[in-house]
């Protein structure tokens, strides 16, 4: 595989960016149409970053009902790997001395935050926060503990029996996805202590990263000069969705994006650029063990340690793992029309980001990974679930 890998680049030299770019008869190009076959996805897209550089970027299928094609400039919904850009935002904040991983994120408000009337002054932005007054948790997250996802907070407090704001375990002591973490996290940096350097909106935190890194079709928040070449989504049914325009920044998964955009961010990331050696050493290591059997559903019962997977770890906005070419990381994005994933090695800084607007591709996504990497121990199992390998 990588004598393959090699000759690829040697043939087909970097294309980032490069719209529409197709290797003749590329193996990548068999298997994704194999894998659309497969599972009757109607769009997907590739990018393969090889020693940190982009080197194939290439879109399949279509749009949209229309039938309108899928390009490698088309915006497409990013969801949950905005959890890895924010984490790097974050970390941006730690280098700068404005932000610590381990400092209670209550020492960073004006006033406690179960004072804080979200429904009133943020509506659907942030979390209900008076909900936890009679818990006292709340004054010991850190940005640490959500950026793992550690909290005790459910992944979103709407999906609670009663729909209030809950902490179920003591944070920091297990792993359990809550993208209310991450809003908690925004919160605080957008409405903290402006003495601290905080009070600043991280869709502009963000948006700086992208104009960095020529990331023209990139944003936490809707754009109308988005609408010609966007994406719709398609359900596991087959039933077309209309692209959300969502209108307010969440740090949980708002953006939206393309992948040749999203394929230069990753490109950096693994180049180590943008942040401290020491943050990016954080990010990257293995943080916190993670116990269940699979990642979903939240609050799953942890097996016994004997059983625990030994090489998976929460890191800081991604998960970590060691398998056969040493440590890696990865990150998917999942909704109803929606099928996202990177993996990426650390030693030799390959990674592979698989992007779909039609959920039905991810049952593909490990046999592809396998292909376009080669062996390289991601244990998509875990991420998946019972999704895994279902076409």
């Amino acid at each position: 595989m990588k004598t393959w890998l090699a000759a690829l680049v040697l043939l087909f030299p970097a294309t980032e960016g490069a719209a529409g770019f197709t290797p003749p008869n590329s193996r990548i190009d068999r298997a994704v149409h194999d894998v659309m076959a497969r599972t009757g996805a109607r769009g997907m897209a590739v990018a393969l970053i090889k020693d940190g550089g982009v080197r194939y970027v290439q879109a399949y299928g279509v749009r949209n009902s229309k039938g309108d094609p899928l390009r490698t400039d088309t915006v497409m919904y990013g969801a949950s790997l905005t959890k890895t850009v924010f984490a790097f935002t974050a970390l941006q904040l730690v280098d700068q001395g404005k932000l610590s991983l381990d400092t209670p994120l209550a020492n960073y408000l004006e006033k406690p935050l179960v004072e804080y009337d979200t429904d009133a002054i943020y509506p659907d932005k942030y979390g209900p926060y008076r909900d936890l007054a009679s818990d006292p948790r709340w004054k010991t997250i850190t940005a640490r503990h959500v950026l793992t996802h550690s909290t005790g907070f459910p992944n979103f407090w709407w999906t609670e029996p009663d729909e209030k704001l809950h902490i179920h375990f003591d944070p920091g002591s297990r792993y359990s996805y809550s993208g209310e973490g991450m809003i908690l996290l925004q919160f605080v940096i957008e409405n903290g202590r402006k003495d601290k350097g905080l009070g600043v909106d991280v869709g502009t935190l963000t948006q700086a990263n992208f104009d960095r890194l020529g990331m023209t079709r990139t944003s936490l928040v809707w754009r109308p000069d988005f609408r010609p070449n966007l994406a719709d989504g398609f359900t596991d049914q087959g039933k077309s969705v209309p692209h959300d325009e969502r209108s307010k920044v969440r740090a949980a998964g708002s953006m939206d994006t393309t992948i040749a955009d999203l394929a230069k961010f990753f490109s950096a990331l693994v180049r180590r650029e943008g942040l401290s050696a020491s943050s990016y050493t954080e990010m990257l290591k293995p943080q916190l063990r993670i116990g269940t059997a699979t990642q979903f559903p939240t609050f799953a019962p942890e097996l016994p340690t004997s059983r625990q997977r030994k090489d998976l770890h929460g890191g800081l906005g991604v998960i970590v793992f060691d398998g056969p070419r040493g440590r890696g990381f990865f990150k998917g994005g999942h909704d109803g029309q929606t099928a996202n994933m990177l993996v990426c090695l650390e030693r030799s800084k390959d990674c592979v980001l698989l992007m779909s607007n039609d959920v039905r591709a991810e049952a593909g996504y490990a046999s592809l990974v396998d292909l376009i990497l080669g062996e390289s121990g991601v244990p998509l199992d875990w991420e998946y679930g019972d999704r895994a390998g279902k076409s």
